[in-house]
């Protein structure tokens, strides 16, 4: 015969099993499943999870430290000329004739010519992605708080600029300005504000509506001190980090643009020249030659990438809808 103590030792365990699974007390002594589907184990293993980079976002901090070197320094390095020729060392492999990894068609020191690139693939990159992230995220600012008539012509002529096939607008560009570093690095960054502008208008949006923004429009604030003090700092982050990820689609516009000739001018080493140098050498079964720039620039690409959305993670940084 069960005792009256049984029924009251299982409702205790009812209890204990269903606070365990996140159930919330009442009044009355019930408890209440806040979310039957919801694992605490599993929440818990991503808070503390969050925030906490990885050993591969540190290897593309560490790679890209090393580019950023080489862009500064290489005039100041013990390197070989990277546009000396020496046919004594023509197509020679890694390792060989003093060499780290190896010479090109024309005796050319490659690893002299890679360090020597990065200072023109830096230079344009960063150039351009400081130019259209201070020029567009202003832009989209002002269209995204002041709205009205002036959001009208600023969208009107992002869309314009958009509707076009962005290499060939590229490509005019440059035919226009000249192909040498300053006038790339004008093309490249007038076509990077576009997008720059789009980001930021969405986030001023978004920020607009936030409570600290009405209530500084309540307090009777004045306009460019809301859209200074309060919604700027607010766009930044985001605006940010979107230029850290779009450094590496600048890299690759600029490979592009040398491998068709029309970056900066031979002599001046650039990755993607050296790339286009080296493929006719492929079927001749000489490989170094192209595949090692290429991987430079790959992994270039891959660490930006990489420490962009990890950053934007960290920090939780979410794209507004555009």
């Amino acid at each position: 015969m069960a005792s009256p103590e049984q029924p009251r030792r299982r409702e205790g365990a009812d209890l204990s099993e269903a606070a365990h699974l996140g159930a919330q007390p009442t009044e009355t002594g019930t408890l209440v499943l806040d979310d039957i589907g919801a694992d605490p184990f599993e929440e818990d293993v991503e808070h503390q999870q969050k925030g906490k980079f990885g050993i591969l976002f540190y290897l593309s901090v560490v790679w890209l430290a090393i580019v950023v070197f080489c862009a500064i320094f290489a005039g100041l390095l013990p390197l070989p000329d990277p546009i000396e020729t020496n046919m004594v060392n023509r197509h020679a492999s890694p390792f060989t004739n003093g060499t780290l990894l190896g010479a090109d068609s024309l005796g050319r020191d490659i690893f002299s010519r890679l360090v020597h690139g990065a200072r023109v693939s830096v230079t344009i990159s960063v150039a351009a992605v400081l130019t259209g992230t201070i020029i567009g995220g202003l832009l989209g600012l002002a269209a995204g708080y002041l709205r009205g008539k002036f959001e009208g012509i600023i969208m009107f002529g992002v869309n314009v600029l958009l509707a076009f096939p962005g290499l060939i607008l590229l490509l005019t560009l440059v035919a226009f300005l000249g192909q040498n570093l300053p006038a790339v690095t004008a093309a490249v960054a007038f076509l990077s504000i576009p997008t720059y502008t789009r980001v930021s208008r969405a986030t001023t949006l978004a920020v607009s509506q936030r409570e600290f923004v009405l209530a500084a429009k309540a307090m009777g604030a004045k306009r460019w001190r809301i859209l200074l003090r309060e919604i700027a700092p607010n766009v930044m982050l985001p605006v940010t980090a979107f230029g850290l990820i779009a450094l590496g689609t600048v890299i690759i516009l600029e490979g592009s643009l040398a491998f068709l000739g029309l970056s900066v001018q031979p002599p001046t080493p650039t990755w993607g020249m050296m790339i286009n140098e080296g493929r006719g050498e492929i079927r001749n079964g000489i490989y170094h030659l192209t595949v090692t720039p290429a991987l430079v620039l790959f992994f270039t690409v891959f660490s930006l990438n990489y420490v962009g959305d990890s950053l934007r993670n960290r920090f939780d940084v979410r794209e507004a809808q555009i």
